[in-house]
């Protein structure tokens, strides 16, 4: 491609976030923030679920009634019958659970323990299965057809099955549920909001709308403490869903993908009604039909031929980095920054995640009480992101979170060494390293909105969070499994691999201060600014010194 034609791109990308910024920041912008934030706070009643709807419970065997000289086996999943002739040992089919926290569970009503335990980890672990190959699928989907009814879509669907869980009988059937819901929660809700964000509020939102996750948090463990019977709290955290549904009657598809499909009359449209909402004014409409067409035209050239937009990248290293990525579309693989930058926040979005959903569903380890726990993690969270907003906004994204998982890391670490009964100290820690993991995740999430291009952002950040829930899928498993028989390998586990993820995050760009990408193109671009200005800029130190 050109010099000309891509700093025709860059000016492209500039005026929209300066059309944005023109716009201002009023009713319509307040929306899309609202709505993202009601959705990020409904879904922690979802996400962790687990702890209150299949907790951990204490259970007691219950061999049949008319048996004589029994004995029941310490882990009561089986019981010996002695008879003048023989001891038989049999399974144990049936249990006295522990009421004196929960007073129905699904631990207790499908009898989820001994051999049918694992049922409990995966009842938690089956919905961040269903969110493995769903960002993907529905990038593809948001890419293709637009963010706005893929949300629609998702939300319908999440209502309808979160609320179901409630009404089903089977715990199989309830998994496939679970599994469903977690299919449909695709973050197509967050990626809207950014795109209609200007460039100044945009990482004071992006962290922003995760306090209402923190709220949410807190709330889940305050409404489990006076709803104790699952049924009736899994119909209670669902059915607030339906107070996002008038809202879609007035939001609209995203400004920045309509340009880049073409659709300018929309885009047209729906600039007007944002001018109308925040009592502003829009460029002459012959100086935004140019600048929309400019913008197409970039987007339209990398769809169609990759190689266009980067033929030095096409090497033996090129090829094999496509072999990694084949699942994120070749256009995420296309040059050697994009490829480092899909690879890398792969890195980072499994290990947040993994140690983050590990923190949260780890209360059984940490403290007595599950209800206080959970408040507890949600009150760090505030902080977190409070902060965080302001911080990156100063010192940038990346070592925001380079701080975020180093300092969690070593938190954690230490606590693998702090005995059990030095409960104030392991509390102290465990709140730390959940506090600066909670901030490291959230400015990810800014974070990868800002590095992938509009052109592929949905399947950026879609192929990110499919690498997450592996790792929320695993931390059910380490705390629930490997947790009992080795009581330190969790801290040790999810401190080492946050120190990893801190250094894998040194290799990404910075982005503050700098226009949403809409084509792959910029971020070469951008690549070759710094480069020069950072020549310029020792020529100009040398320069000063020699004088």
């Amino acid at each position: 491609m050109k010099n000309s034609d891509r700093d025709k791109a860059k000016m492209s990308n500039t005026k929209f976030d300066e059309l944005l910024s023109n716009l201002k920041t009023s009713k319509w912008n307040i929306m899309y923030f609202m709505f993202a934030s009601t959705w990020f706070f409904l879904i922690p009643f979802q996400s962790l679920s687990g702890a209150y709807i299949a907790p951990s419970v204490g259970f007691h065997c219950r061999p049949p009634e008319n048996l004589n000289n029994v004995t029941i086996s310490e882990d009561n999943c089986s019981y010996k019958v002695n008879t003048s002739s023989e001891v038989q040992e049999l399974p144990c089919t049936s249990w006295d659970f522990d009421k004196s926290i929960f007073s129905s569970t699904a631990t207790s009503e499908f009898n989820l323990v001994c051999d049918r335990e694992y049922l409990r980890a995966t009842y938690q672990s089956i919905k961040m299965f269903g969110t493995f190959v769903s960002p993907v699928i529905g990038g593809y989907f948001a890419d293709r057809f637009g963010r706005k009814i893929v949300v629609v879509v998702t939300l319908v669907t999440f209502t309808l099955c979160s609320s179901g869980i409630a009404f089903l009988h089977n715990i199989y059937a309830i998994l496939v549920f679970r599994f469903i819901v977690g299919f449909v929660n695709i973050p197509t809700f967050y990626t809207l909001t950014m795109e209609v964000t200007e460039m100044r509020l945009r990482s004071f939102v992006g962290i922003l709308t995760a306090l209402p996750w923190a709220f949410g948090t807190m709330a889940w463990g305050g409404i489990a403490y006076f709803i104790r019977d699952w049924r009736t709290l899994q119909l209670a955290v669902s059915l607030p869903n339906l107070i996002l549904f008038p809202v879609l009657y007035f939001m609209d598809e995203s400004p920045r993908w309509l340009i880049t499909k073409g659709q300018h009359e929309k885009a047209t449209k729906v600039l007007k009604k944002a001018a109308r909402w925040n009592n502003s004014k829009l460029p002459p409409e012959d100086e935004l039909r140019s600048l929309m067409q400019e913008i197409e035209e970039e987007a339209k050239k990398e769809s169609e031929s990759p190689k266009d937009a980067a033929p030095s990248a096409q090497t033996n290293s090129s090829r094999v980095r496509k072999k990694l990525c084949n699942l994120s579309r070749p256009l995420l693989c296309s040059t050697r920054k994009i490829s480092l930058i899909t690879v890398f926040m792969c890195v980072d979005y499994f290990i947040v995640a993994t140690v983050f959903y590990g923190l949260s569903l780890n209360g059984t380890n940490f403290s007595a009480d599950p209800f206080i726990y959970m408040i507890l993690t949600g009150l760090m969270e505030i902080p977190a992101y409070s902060i965080t907003a302001p911080v990156i906004q100063k010192f940038g994204r990346k070592k925001t979170t380079i701080f975020g998982f180093c300092v969690s890391g070593v938190s954690l670490l230490a606590l693998a060494f702090i005995p059990e009964d030095i409960t104030w100290l392991v509390m102290t820690l465990a709140m730390v390293g959940k506090m600066l993991i909670s901030a490291a995740y959230q400015t990810i999430y800014v974070y990868v909105n800002e590095l992938f291009p509009t052109v592929v952002r949905t399947k950026g950040m879609g192929i990110a969070v499919v690498t997450s829930r592996l790792g929320s899928m695993l931390s059910p498993y380490i705390t629930d499994y490997i947790g009992p028989l080795v009581p330190w390998m969790p801290s040790m586990i999810f401190g080492g691999a946050a120190l990893v993820a801190g250094v894998s995050t040194m290799f990404l760009p910075e982005t503050l201060g700098k226009p949403l990408p809409d084509t792959i193109t910029d971020l070469e671009d951008n690549k070759r600014r710094e480069k020069r200005t950072d020549v310029e800029g020792d020529a100009e130190e040398e320069k000063r010194l020699n004088s």
